[in-house]
């Protein structure tokens, strides 16, 4: 019987996320297929995702710390252990202020579709 098949994560080391807008963040990609894409964000202090709309659904979770998100016109605070849906195509941004937060990001395909968008 063979032994159970072990990959490395897609991006195993924390990097600075890559997009412009994006500041004091670190990231690691866990896993990416066309079914689910699977990250963890690391938010030092005043941390920021610009404000966009992404192709898929994406459900955050923060793991540790707090900050804020918006969807659409409508901003939350966001706990350990709390998380939030954002739509596919609907504005989105996750910041910290004076804290600091780990979550973990899992994007989907939006419904009706059957892949996500690895863009």
């Amino acid at each position: 019987m063979p032994g159970p098949e072990i990959r490395s994560f897609k991006r195993p080391n924390w990097e600075p996320l890559p997009f412009e807008g994006c500041a004091n963040v670190e990231g690691r990609v866990l896993f990416f297929d066309e079914k689910i894409g699977l990250a963890i964000l690391r938010f030092g202090e005043h941390g920021n995702i610009h404000p966009h709309a992404g192709p898929n659904d994406t459900v955050v979770s923060c793991l540790e710390g707090q900050g804020f998100t918006r969807v659409g016109d409508e901003v939350a605070e966001l706990h350990s252990g709390q998380m939030v849906l954002w739509p596919e195509g609907v504005e989105h941004a996750l910041w910290t202020e004076d804290s600091t937060m780990t979550t973990l990001m899992c994007e989907r395909p939006p419904e009706g579709k059957s892949e996500i968008y690895a863009g």
